[in-house]
């Protein structure tokens, strides 16, 4: 299966007419026609359904869809790494972000390493820790900034010494928007949105005790903007942490933390053992020394 292939593939689920794939590769219908038929042949299945005026995929091609975009994006990296030259410093650094207050520092971590070598450039993209962690394994992201829980000893990471506070995003109208604080009690018998992690559910049953199995959970999230929804209809209430007013705080929601307190560390890390380029070598050692090297 060749690379080029696959961005002929990639072009054509995009376009979803072979005339204009066609067109954006500089090909000709039939050359393109044949090359992703003998790719279906390759894989032993049909990759799109041909309509009289729109090709769309198959399931095996938004599967493959995925999977080549992880290659086509793999290469790239690849050859922008090999194309730095010795005397200056170039590429993209990707950053994968959880949704935190931690997040906060980005910009003075990006724009102080950019006065310095002003031909990188980052790409940030947010998401669950779970999901940063594995990019990383992939080797499809260089850098991840967590929170707390997680499983991070096979990384090296640097502890940012940022701490959330972690609490229940509920209505402004909910009684309890009148407290300065919630206990695991106050919760019993309300509809409960719960983070969907095992890790997280597993910190806080440790921080809030054998109740918390108890709760109410009419459903779990990954990331908190679909769940604030139900918050802001005042017909649920979302464990999340602080810094998430950011994003909440002025559509008709409040967030009260727990107590006892509760708080959360964030981490940056990157693999362990493995030969970095020299761009994000060099960014990973302006952090330990901003923050020092804890793993």
């Amino acid at each position: 299966m060749e690379i080029r292939v696959l961005r002929y593939f990639l072009t054509l689920a995009r376009e979803g007419n072979i005339s204009k794939a066609a067109e954006a590769l500089f090909i000709t219908q039939p050359t393109l026609s044949r090359q992703l038929a003998d790719l279906e042949a390759e894989l032993g299945v049909c990759l799109f359904e041909r309509g009289k005026r729109k090709i769309t995929l198959t399931e095996e091609g938004m599967l493959l869809r995925r999977r080549a975009e992880e290659m086509i994006d793999l290469e790239d990296k690849i050859e922008k790494e090999f194309q730095q030259q010795d005397d200056h410093l170039s590429g993209v650094i990707s950053i994968g972000a959880a949704e935190a207050r931690s997040a906060e520092i980005l910009p003075r971590l990006i724009t102080s390493f950019q006065k310095k070598y002003p031909e990188v450039t980052f790409d940030i993209q947010s998401d669950i820790a779970d999901r940063v962690k594995e990019g990383l394994d992939r080797g499809l992201l260089d850098i991840g900034l967590l929170v707390e829980p997680g499983d991070i000893d096979k990384y090296n990471f640097v502890r940012l010494g940022i701490d959330d506070r972690c609490g229940i995003l509920m209505s402004d109208r909910s009684p309890l928007a009148k407290k300065d604080f919630i206990t695991i009690d106050d919760l019993m018998g309300l509809p409960i949105l719960a983070n969907k992690r095992p890790s997280v559910q597993s910190f806080y049953r440790h921080a809030l005790g054998e109740k918390y199995d108890r709760l109410n959970v009419i459903a779990t999230f990954d990331l908190i903007n679909n769940a604030a929804h139900f918050a802001r209809q005042n017909v649920g209430y979302v464990f999340t942490i602080e810094s998430t007013m950011s994003e909440t705080s002025h559509y008709g929601t409040c967030f009260r933390p727990f107590f006892p307190a509760i708080q959360l560390s964030s981490f940056i890390i990157w693999k362990k053992y493995q030969p970095l380029n020299r761009a994000v070598k060099k960014f990973t050692e302006d952090i330990i020394m901003l923050f020092g090297h804890n793993g």
